[in-house]
């Protein structure tokens, strides 16, 4: 896309607005049109300007952040990046299944070097959003399944509600076998303070156990476990079975947790019981894993540009000549499903040793 990107800020702060608009506007390559003190002000000059990405404020009187969200994606979809608060990490999370692209907590300092940092994380997000369709609104279905080998999942924008609508699947597919279900690792990229909620949000939502992974758990069927922000997660061969590790950030990394550390880890260990999954995202996290995977005897499949947010992850994984099938989130669902089914009915394939 040419020229700068348009952005409308929507926020009940009249301090938020102002400092927002410095952030974004810092670098040249953004420009504020539009600042709109509440939803409603914020509704008319989507409207009227057709910005190409929106902040939204979610906590605002009147037409609060949830109700606009709903009538952006039916009356105008738009990439929307949510203001979140770290006091309130389901809310951001309930966001991204209304329709928004990624959230960002509002700024936690004010002290000049932490705002300059957390304005390159804001520029950067809004850049990824400008790039992203809008997804529409998760619908919940009833319950997911799966038997086990080791699934491997990556994501960044875009990613949540994806990765929510797969859990599902899995869970649903389990429990039409009646045998335990595939032992899952998930690697979104995502703040240190929101992922524990993301993990207890997704076991809530989507009948299947998920928690985030603390390192030096052993490897169950059955169960998901979540990459802590800011750390690595991998999987180690133990003496009985796999162990879920811990590895801190080196200062020279991108991304913790990354998805590449994560993929790797689980082609060492689960070799041909290895699937990685590379969704939607900005970036090529996942491109070197989905190479290991292949490599290791195991699959990768990758989401199609027909239904990432970002197609970035996934193309730059398709791009290694790793991934063996590209689907859109409709195909991958039942995909899993069927996959599932199948390592039920062979029970006698224990590709981790567990």
């Amino acid at each position: 896309m040419s020229g700068p990107c348009r952005v409308l800020v929507i926020d009940d702060s009249p301090g938020s607005r102002r400092v927002l608009v410095e952030l974004l506007e810092a670098d040249g390559d953004i420009s504020v049109e539009g600042r709109a003190a509440d939803g409603r002000e914020g509704l008319q000059m989507l409207l009227s300007l057709r910005p190409d990405v929106v902040t939204i404020d979610l906590e605002m009187p009147g037409l609060d952040g949830f109700a606009l969200l709903r009538l952006v994606m039916a009356q105008a979809p738009t990439p929307v990046v949510v203001i979140s608060s770290y006091a309130h990490p389901a809310d951001s999370f309930r966001a991204l299944e209304l329709g928004a692209v990624d959230f960002i907590p509002k700024p936690g300092s004010s002290v000049a070097v932490e705002l300059a940092a957390y304005g390159r994380e804001l520029r950067t997000k809004i850049r990824a959003a400008r790039m992203a369709r809008p997804r529409p609104p998760l619908v919940r279905t009833g319950d997911p399944g799966t038997f086990h080998r080791v699934i491997a999942i990556g994501a960044s924008t875009g990613g949540p509600p994806a990765i929510q609508a797969l859990l599902q699947g899995v869970s649903m597919a389990v429990r039409s076998t009646g045998v335990p279900g595939p032992s899952v690792m998930i690697c979104q990229h995502m703040p240190q303070h929101f992922t524990a909620a993301f993990a207890e949000r997704l076991s809530r939502q989507c009948g299947y156990p998920v928690r985030e992974a603390t390192g030096g758990e052993l490897l169950e069927r059955g169960q998901a476990y979540v990459a802590r922000g800011g750390v690595h997660l991998e999987l180690k061969a133990g003496p009985a079975r796999p162990v879920l590790n811990t590895v801190p950030r080196a200062p020279s990394e991108r991304h913790a947790p990354s998805v590449d550390r994560l993929l790797r880890s689980v082609a060492a260990v689960a070799g041909p019981g290895a699937l990685g999954l590379v969704l939607t995202g900005m970036g090529d996290d996942g491109a070197e894993g989905a190479r290991a995977i292949t490599a290791a005897g195991g699959q990768v499949w990758a989401e199609s540009e027909a239904s990432a947010v970002v197609f970035g992850m996934p193309r730059a994984a398709v791009a290694t000549g790793a991934v063996c099938r590209v689907l859109s989130l409709d195909e991958l669902i039942p995909a899993l499903q069927q996959l599932v089914r199948e390592d039920a009915r062979r029970r006698e394939v224990r590709p981790t040793g567990a």
